[in-house]
């Protein structure tokens, strides 16, 4: 009936069929089955977790690792002690019922009833498709909370127990929140490599491929909970780390098997748990206690609104992109109780807790009214406040490439600046990673292969599957062949790029120049401070480098604007010959001057010294041939410069006028200079004959 399943969540539905089973079961007279504790936590909740932490999203998982975190540990410590001590001034004011429930009590029902449940929030919050964000920040912190209720609860257990706790067992009690929590993640990470390198060895029985990642898994948490370490954190450390590494090496069929397995055998534990929920509300031994259950309800939504609302204020100090009111109303609203809690009461002992049938009956009360209402609401709130949603996309090689891009850039931002944020740190492990530890958990050359590669052959995979399930490769018959298919429609095939072929030491060696060149482009750098700065040896000889390359720089520069800077303007012909008749004595020749070419200027002549082509003058007597006397009474010679033949360079091609007395004359007459000294050089201009 899909008109129901759109209002109602499929958790409340279970629940409900749970409540009829159980109902009918209860009718007959027979005794209905209870959800125990041990079923629970050995065999339905394990595939639920190992199947959210192998599919787990890691990037939005560690880029919000932190604020995940804070919600997680702060916010259910926050939760189970304000929810704690409320419920005990409950107790001593609610009269004779409740007064004998002590505060030790009352702080193990509000670590209880506090933790945020993974499978509540996974079976809403992946029907109404919130946006990656808010649904990585609910779900993470109600997987990565199991570390503070297990503390929590095994903690106030023990101490139920005591005849006085001191202050060493309180300090105790907080230093083995560490031991839980990292200890479950250390044994996770040992039983994730080891199923990354058993996953090596599995090429030639592809079959037992799967068994392997659900036996690795299983051993993990069965190992951290017989230590009393935190299974969930166990589970999610062994799927994250084998992920990349099996994959690598399982054929895709085996792929496959472990996708469907686990979201299959995920599915029933969630439904039977759901039922079982409901079957064990209707044969359970309830003690309802008005005052108790409704003040119950009342601080937990009161613990969780004011948690959530002074842990944001505080964390958005520290986020680029800022929780809104809305996110924050969502975070609130979405922290879900589930069956975890009702097993963890239904684990109480009777003797050290008399009270445990009130404290089910409670929990009931809370799981019912988030599942039921909270879960029920959420879709239409939602869509009330217009709160993004999760938009369906596909990956594309684009998107990687640049998203590589940007870790590389802010990881080279981060060293520039000397801060070593997480980007820093996040490039160190992926290049440890690349450099050890795929070659020791990947089989052959998958562990040299570029990640932008492996992702490249993901998707083509992805896409040909695709293509075989739409029935696109179907539409070809099976008894046409590839040639007849390219006689149908006939492709004229490119021109292929003669490529120079290159030699083994030439390829070699330019391998090795890319490698010198573009892999070692880090370098370690200190945190700029001017009291530390030490003194480098070489950068005096480097200053001093730096400073006879400028001189000899400017020198050239100096020299090309010599000889390449364009003459003066010649003064009008008027003008000349006032200036020549003034100064006769400027342009008196030397003594050693016979052997120079004499060049004779008519100021009179109407001709503009300024439409002569420089490059193409020559002055009397050079080219190696005598002058005639048609050219001393003419002085200047100008000829036609002759076109150069095609394939010459005009430049570096010598021509017929280009021996060095005419070289220089040339460079003469583009730039005469400043005038010459009477003692240092020779006359420019003779006297006219």
């Amino acid at each position: 009936i899909p008109s129901v399943s759109s209002i109602v969540p499929e958790s409340c539905l279970l629940i409900v069929v749970g409540l009829l089973v159980g109902g009918l079961i209860k009718g007959v007279g027979e005794k209905p089955p209870i959800l125990k504790s041990d079923i629970f936590f050995l065999f339905l909740l394990p595939p639920i977790i190992l199947d959210a932490g192998y599919f787990l999203p890691l990037r939005p998982f560690t880029e919000n690792l932190g604020t995940i975190l804070i919600f997680a540990v702060v916010g259910t410590l926050w939760n189970a002690f304000f929810l704690g001590g409320l419920m005990y001034a409950v107790c001593q004011l609610g009269g004779p019922g409740l007064n004998h429930i002590g505060l030790l009590a009352n702080l193990l029902f509000g670590s209880i009833i506090s933790a945020v449940d993974p499978v509540a929030v996974l079976a809403v919050f992946e029907e109404i498709h919130i946006n990656e964000l808010l649904h990585i920040l609910v779900f993470g912190e109600s997987l990565l909370n199991d570390a503070v209720t297990v503390v929590l609860y095994h903690l106030f257990e023990e101490f139920a127990s005591f005849e006085q706790v001191t202050i060493l067992d309180i300090i105790l009690g907080f230093l083995s929140f560490f031991v839980v929590s990292l200890g479950g993640v250390l044994v996770g990470v040992i039983y994730g490599v080891i199923a990354a390198f058993t996953s090596r060895f599995t090429s030639h029985i592809r079959v037992i491929e799967p068994l392997f990642v659900f036996l690795y898994s299983y051993m993990a948490y069965l190992s951290a909970e017989l230590f009393h370490l935190s299974g969930i954190m166990a589970l999610i450390a062994a799927g994250v780390v084998m992920r990349p590494y099996v994959e690598a090496n399982i054929s895709h069929k085996s792929h496959t098997t472990i996708k469907y397995f686990l979201k299959m055998w995920s599915s029933v534990s969630e439904t039977l748990i759901f039922i079982f929920l409901g079957v064990s509300t209707v044969a359970g031994h309830h003690y309802w206690n008005w005052t108790f259950v409704i003040s119950t309800l009342f601080f937990c939504l009161i613990a969780r609104v004011l948690g959530v609302l002074v842990l944001t204020w505080f964390i958005n100090k520290f986020r680029i992109v800022k929780l809104t009111p809305k996110d924050q109303f969502i975070i609130a609203y979405g922290g879900l109780r589930g069956a975890i809690a009702f097993s963890l009461g239904y684990l109480l002992d009777y003797k050290h807790f008399g009270m445990r049938d009130m404290f089910l009956t409670a929990i009931i009360t809370v799981i019912f009214f988030t599942v039921f209402v909270q879960g029920m609401t959420i879709r239409p709130l939602v869509d009330l406040l217009a709160v993004k949603k999760k938009q369906e996309t596909k990956r594309s090689i684009n998107e990687e490439i640049h998203t590589q891009f940007l870790d590389h850039l802010l990881t080279g931002i981060e060293d520039i600046c000397g801060h070593y944020g997480h980007h820093h740190w996040k490039d160190k492990l992926n290049r440890f990673n690349k450099k050890y530890v795929k070659k020791c958990l990947i089989a052959g050359e998958r562990s040299k292969e570029p990640q932008l590669i492996a992702f490249y052959h993901k998707m083509e995979m992805k896409q040909a599957i695709e293509l075989v399930e739409s029935g696109g490769i179907g539409k070809i018959p099976s008894a046409v062949s590839t040639v007849s298919i390219q006689n149908i429609n006939p492709q004229t095939l490119p021109l292929e790029r003669v490529l120079p072929a290159l030699s083994k030491d030439k390829e070699e060696e330019i391998r090795k120049i890319l490698r010198t060149n573009l892999q070692k482009t880090r370098q370690r750098l200190r945190s700029y401070n001017r009291h530390t700065l030490v003194a480098d040896p070489y950068e005096e000889a480097w200053n001093q480098m730096l400073l006879r390359r400028q001189k000899a720089r400017q020198l050239e520069q100096k020299m090309n604007n010599y000889l390449t800077v364009p003459a003066h303007k010649v003064d009008s012909p008027t003008m000349s010959r006032a200036r020549i008749g003034s100064d006769p004595l400027a342009y008196e020749p030397k003594e050693d001057s016979e052997n120079l070419p004499i060049i004779t200027i008519d100021p009179a002549s109407p001709q503009s010294p300024e439409s002569v082509d420089l490059m193409s003058e020559e002055p009397k007597g050079c080219g190696g041939l005598p002058p005639s006397p048609e050219e001393d009474e003419e002085g200047l010679v100008m000829r036609v410069k002759e076109p150069s033949s095609p394939g010459t360079d005009d430049v570096f091609t010598p021509g017929n006028g280009d021996s060095p007395s005419n070289q220089r004359m040339l460079r003469c007459l583009s730039d005469p200079g400043p005038r010459p000294e009477p003692e240092e050089g020779e006359p420019f201009i003779p006297k006219g004959q």
